[in-house]
């Protein structure tokens, strides 16, 4: 019989040292939704951008009773061994609305994640069990290990109530963008909750406690999103080009065929050869030819 387990605060000293705002609670019904709730109320707000300059605030919670992944799918985690995170920035409104460059801010919080985990890994001399334990990005969203989600993310834009909306919208405004990680750090095999998901303990030896790589993992995402974005909003368009060849090192789809499930309930087969320079996927098609994909469900054939 399996245990239920008990939500608590999360502690983060860490993380707590490096960002500009944590709030850790034991349980929420999701950590993106409580973010959004606060910052529309504003009892959580962030400075304004400034150039070079980039505050990062973080909502952290045990237990999610409701945690949303990408197209209304379900994120089910387990309290001690699942980190659920938001991560909230102000970055300039122009960019967070250009289509053909606000694309790579999820992928940037792919890699944000990414060098977070092995960071961490490096940091405490654990060790892969086998050689091919890397981790990857499955576009657009989840992190993936031996082809099993180990982790995924949803990214939801803010207007906050400094900024005006509609006609009284200013574009150089500042707009809030909130990124959700959910990563499975501490599971063992037997809660895992579907059999195409797994667990960071099941690939790699010598990890800390569950309570460490969160913090560890979360300071980490911190500076990363800081850098990463400073980065980014200084040169949208040669920082995209630079991700575009990052993100091809670590993509888990290129390369293999794959199907694409759209929200209207469509599907496209065909073989993932990279990315476009807005971060859309190529997908290439039996009889050569080559699609765009932006929005879909992306699953190995």
């Amino acid at each position: 019989m399996m245990i239920a387990l008990k939500a608590a605060t999360p502690q983060l000293p860490r993380t707590t040292a490096v960002a500009d705002h944590v709030v850790a609670v034991d349980e929420t019904d999701s950590t993106n939704a409580l973010a959004v709730q606060m910052i529309g109320d504003g009892s959580l707000t962030l400075p304004d951008h400034q150039d070079g300059e980039l505050a990062v605030a973080v909502v952290a919670a045990d237990r999610q009773t409701a945690g949303r992944g990408r197209n209304g799918h379900k994120w089910v985690s387990q309290p001690g061994r699942c980190s659920t995170m938001s991560y909230a920035v102000r970055i300039p409104r122009a960019i967070a609305t250009d289509e053909s460059v606000n694309g790579w801010l999820q992928m940037i919080a792919g890699l944000v994640t990414l060098d977070a985990l092995n960071g961490m890994i490096e940091e405490y001399g654990a060790a892969p069990n086998q050689p091919d334990c890397s981790l990857e990005l499955k576009w657009p969203n989840d992190v993936f290990c031996h082809g099993l989600k180990l982790g995924g993310l949803l990214s939801e834009l803010v207007i906050p109530p400094s900024s005006g909306t509609g006609t009284d919208a200013d574009a150089d405004d500042d707009v809030v963008i909130v990124f959700g990680v959910g990563l499975n750090l501490a599971l063992g095999a037997c809660r895992l909750p579907t059999p195409q998901s797994t667990s960071l303990q099941l690939h790699v030896s010598g990890l800390p406690s569950f309570g460490e790589m969160r913090d560890e993992v979360a300071e980490r995402q911190v500076e990363g999103f800081r850098e990463r974005l400073v980065k980014f909003i200084a040169d949208p368009k040669g920082q995209a080009e630079s991700l575009r060849e990052e993100v091809k090192a670590v993509c888990w789809a290129r390369g293999r065929q794959v199907e694409a499930h759209f929200t209207d309930g469509t599907t496209l087969t065909g073989e993932a050869i990279g990315l476009n320079e807005d971060a859309s996927l190529i997908l290439r098609t039996q009889d050569g030819t080559d699609h765009t994909v932006r929005t879909a469900d992306v699953g190995v054939l």
